[in-house]
């Protein structure tokens, strides 16, 4: 993987197209059968799995918090209850019942401030390790190893996951200031009708920018390479939006008229499918962040650059890869070591160099004599 990086272009470099217009038609076309290829290749449903076992850790975490904000301002239980309206509209049926006596629980508790401080450090460090799992998985799809140190690793990460987390924050706030909730604050801050109405429209863009960047951010900062300047708006990000859009509506559709998982799981079937729904979203993210690796690919391609074989990228840090690979040599020698001394025991006469290689046949022989 990547060892060599000094022979490997800069990540800017002049030659490579810059904006997708730029992009040749025949590399369109190898840049949309890689990705599927890599997808397969890099064991991306295993991948999703991971993923959805910290999202899992994560989510509720994030809603003690959620709702110990809604606490404080003391409209916990009216907003929930939108939220969860709202929810439904983009879940499955399973999924919204099977969260919402959970939030409500949640809303009927007292002692919001402890709460909140409570939710707000676990969602941290359970967000993080989704995060750093979807480092692990960038990586694979980049053809990179972590390079970064765990001292410079983690802070990384953690300033990323609570960025993260305020966009979340950002989107579910958009999702609940509406309806009845969004006359309330307009009667209280002055605003007339109109004003509600342009918001109402108005928010459904700021809501998918915002899951956008969210999606770029992931994309942008998890790998182990030094990528090109940043853009808020990434191909891949956009992908991974709309196919998770297009499976969340297939499989609830799938979920409302064909499923049978009542009859296979019963009591657990709210659960399973609430998991399976998160997979997909997570095999949705990986498939657009292999667009976007293959995307780069294909630029370096189209410039001439070497990158049939792996991606020409110049890592972030190298110094975890050389000092992992200091240690595989020190275990090659020791290895080593133990099979040139195989056959010889301590006190052993070994000047004669046909002794110690003598077979059992040789050796019974001997002692018949």
């Amino acid at each position: 993987m990547a060892t060599d990086q000094k022979s490997r272009p800069h990540e800017d470099h002049p030659a490579k197209p810059d904006s997708p217009s730029d992009i040749r038609k025949p590399s369109w076309k190898y840049i949309a059968r890689k990705s599927a290829r890599e997808f397969v290749k890099d064991q991306s449903p295993d991948l999703a799995a991971a993923l959805t076992y910290y999202a899992v850790l994560s989510i509720f975490p994030g809603l003690i918090a959620l709702v110990s904000i809604l606490g404080l301002v003391g409209r916990a239980e009216s907003t929930t209850n939108q939220l969860i309206d709202i929810m439904g509209s983009f879940v499955p049926a399973d999924v919204g019942t099977q969260i919402e006596p959970i939030v409500e629980n949640l809303t009927s508790n007292q002692g919001a401030g402890l709460g909140l401080v409570i939710g707000l450090l676990t969602a941290l460090w359970t967000a993080s390790n989704y995060v750093n799992a979807f480092s692990r998985a960038t990586n694979r799809i980049y053809e990179v190893e972590e390079g970064r140190p765990f001292w410079k690793l983690r802070p990384i990460m953690y300033a990323l996951t609570a960025v993260l987390l305020v966009l979340v924050a950002v989107v579910a706030l958009l999702l609940v200031v509406s309806g009845p909730i969004a006359e309330g604050i307009g009667e209280a801050i002055g605003l007339g009708s109109a004003a509600l109405t342009v918001w109402n429209i108005a928010k459904w863009p700021l809501l998918l920018l915002a899951v956008i960047v969210i999606v770029a951010l992931l994309y942008y900062f998890t790998p182990n390479v030094k990528q090109p300047k940043f853009r808020w708006i990434s191909i891949g990000a956009v992908i991974a939006i709309v196919v998770g859009l297009v499976a969340s509506v297939a499989f609830g559709l799938y979920v409302a008229n064909f499923g049978k998982y009542d009859a296979t799981y019963g009591a657990l079937a709210g659960v399973i499918i609430f998991l399976l729904w998160l997979w997909i979203m997570n095999l949705a993210l990986l498939f657009g962040a292999e667009v976007d690796a293959e995307l780069e690919r294909g630029r370096q391609l189209q410039a001439g650059i070497p990158a049939e074989e792996e991606i020409q990228l110049p890592v972030r840090d190298d110094a975890a890869i050389k000092k992992k690979a200091a240690k595989e040599r020190e275990d090659l020698e020791r290895a080593r070591a133990l099979r040139e001394s195989a056959g010889r025991t301590d006190g052993q006469n070994t000047d004669d160099g046909d002794h110690g290689h003598r077979t059992d046949d040789e050796r019974a022989g001997t002692h018949r004599r």
